[in-house]
């Protein structure tokens, strides 16, 4: 596609900066929408564990009930406390929002279908969840309150704690394919023990369990919701923001959540490749393997 609108009226240059804007574009808009779902769903699963039925109102079924609170959202006046650091209050949610998209850069949904196929592409997702820690240490310091500072000392603890084991796992998956490019370790998982794609029948199935209770602590996510801990906490490291501010930090949380799937599913489950060594299967689209995954 690259080469389609370089050869087009927009010469070389433009042509280039023109697809890669595509390519961006055709990330961040299907991101954000499976974003809006996984609230929505996340939403009725808690619904259901309370026994009550959750977003059932805006839509279908509740479906579109993510986009009205998005539109509500947008729509509120950001309130900044009066003993804030402004700026820093500010700008922590936008890099929280803005690394939990760049991750997705070097993430390959089917064969070639990556944005930056870079050599060391696991070490570039790597550095990128590390510095997470800092819009978090950012918002709860600049919200001069003690609930935010406290509950961004917590996640910020427990992130950095977690990426150590997230950090074994991927030095283990190095070692046992050789390279650090994603769509690499992604080939290296065909044609498996009996037929099966993945590392799921392989030594790493251990790295797999490892992975996905440090990708739960990582996000947040129960029993490792701690930081936000609301009989304590209010909210956390949120508890100052509202309208697009919070909707940020939202939006970075749940990305952050979407891009560890998609990290377990290129680390371990084959990516884009079908579950089994089967030749109609391959008749299938990468993309959709990937994304059942």
């Amino acid at each position: 596609m690259v080469e389609w609108f370089q050869q087009s009226w927009m010469g070389p240059v433009w042509g280039y900066v023109t697809a890669q804007i595509v390519l961006i574009l055709a990330i961040v808009l299907p991101l954000l929408l499976a974003v809006a779902f996984a609230v929505y769903f996340d939403r009725k699963i808690w619904a259901a564990m309370q026994m009550r039925r959750g977003p059932n109102v805006v839509g279908p079924f509740g479906l579109l009930q993510s986009f009205a609170d998005g539109i509500k959202l947008f729509l509120k006046e950001t309130i900044i406390p009066a003993s804030a650091n402004k700026g820093v209050f500010l700008i922590a949610p936008i890099i929280t929002f803005t690394l939990a998209l760049i991750g997705w850069a070097v993430i390959p949904f089917d064969a070639g279908w990556v944005l930056a196929d870079i050599n060391v592409g696991i070490l570039y997702l790597f550095a990128i969840s590390s510095l997470g820690v800092y819009g978090i240490i950012m918002s709860g310091w600049a919200s001069n309150s003690r609930y935010a500072f406290l509950g961004s000392l917590r996640s910020s603890a427990q992130m950095v704690s977690y990426e150590v084991s997230i950090g074994f796992v991927i030095v283990t998956v190095l070692l046992y394919v050789g390279s650090l490019n994603l769509s690499d370790i992604v080939e290296a998982q065909r044609g498996g023990f009996l037929g099966v794609n993945g590392f799921i029948l392989s030594p790493l199935l251990p790295m797999a369990v490892i992975f996905f209770v440090s990708a739960l602590a990582e996000t947040n996510r129960p029993p490792f919701d701690l930081p936000e801990a609301e009989a304590e906490l209010v909210a956390g490291y949120q508890t100052e923001y509202s309208s697009m501010a919070f909707a940020l930090f939202f939006l970075g949380e749940y990305g952050n959540i979407l891009l560890m799937c998609a990290m377990t599913s290129v680390l371990f489950f084959g990516g884009w490749l079908p579950p089994f060594e089967i030749g109609f299967l391959y008749a299938v689209p990468g993309i959709f393997w990937f994304l059942a995954k």
